[in-house]
């Protein structure tokens, strides 16, 4: 298992997991990753009778508790459209969670991890959603914190959105990585990486260790534990929903699903 004080261990793996993900995130790992015993799970499906598998082939360590199963009520909704039903394209949290927007709003969150393939596959569709936001929706991004590979990239997104430059620089970072195969995957090579995107040095690294960031990488680890995900890109509708491509079937679809959601969200049911 890797931990932050192993860093020639946590630097293969970081490599091995990115060759995984750079290769679609899916199917046998590459021999590189297979050399370190390292398989892919990024976007199997979780069984839950074990404790869910985490990228790069970590486990959930800190949390014991087993994975709650969804149990269809009496008095769950059942979208308008009859398309889609609970258990086979989202599930329902045991109990409704915290969220990161104002109560008035409806939120919707994405777990995700800049360095998976599918992620960056989600992300346009993503954005065009985006563009046609209800005024009573609100759309958040929510970096997935398992283990330290993702969290350098977790801890890259919030300094990005503490300095003002989130939006200027989400779709970059997913173009660096994954198409420039720039892996930004330490302070430093991220440092430079904000540099050529005129981002000072001496901000970016003051950011980068700050209070703010700090608190909010606490709270992501708080919400993706509450959430229970177990693979990214995953969808949070209102603290409430879960969903994700798998179950939806496929991205359109998934867009399709969470309009759903939101609706019922909407008519309080």
């Amino acid at each position: 298992m890797l931990t932050p004080n192993s860093s020639n261990t946590v630097r293969a793996a970081v490599l091995a997991a990115f060759l995984i993900t750079l290769a679609g995130c899916g199917g046998e790992p590459t021999p590189a990753a297979a050399e370190l015993g390292i398989t892919n799970t990024a976007q199997a499906p979780v069984d839950e009778a074990a404790d869910p598998a985490f990228l790069a082939g970590e486990r959930a360590a800190a949390n014991d508790e087993e994975r709650p199963r969804i149990v269809l009520a009496q008095s769950d909704p059942v979208p308008a459209s009859g398309r889609f039903q609970l258990g086979t394209h989202y599930e329902r949290l045991p109990a409704a969670q915290g969220t990161s927007s104002s109560p008035n709003l409806i939120e919707v969150a994405e777990v995700f991890w800049f360095g998976c393939a599918h992620c960056y596959e989600f992300d346009p569709y993503v954005q065009n959603w985006r563009e046609d936001l209800p005024d009573d929706v609100s759309f958040v991004y929510l970096p997935a914190v398992w283990n330290p590979t993702l969290q350098i990239h977790a801890r890259a997104f919030y300094t990005a959105k503490a300095l003002g430059v989130e939006d200027e620089l989400h779709t970059p970072i997913f173009r660096e990585i994954h198409d420039n195969r720039n892996f930004l995957d330490s302070q430093g090579a991220l440092a430079e990486f904000f540099a050529e995107h005129g981002v000072e040095t001496e901000a970016f690294n003051a950011a980068f260790e700050s209070f703010a960031v700090n608190i909010s990488m606490n709270r992501a680890d708080e919400l993706t534990r509450r959430y229970r995900i177990a693979l990214v890109p995953t969808v949070i509708v209102n603290g409430k929903y879960t969903t994700n491509a798998t179950m939806a079937g496929g991205y359109e679809a998934l867009m399709e699903v969470i309009d759903e959601l939101v609706a019922m969200e909407r008519a309080g049911e």
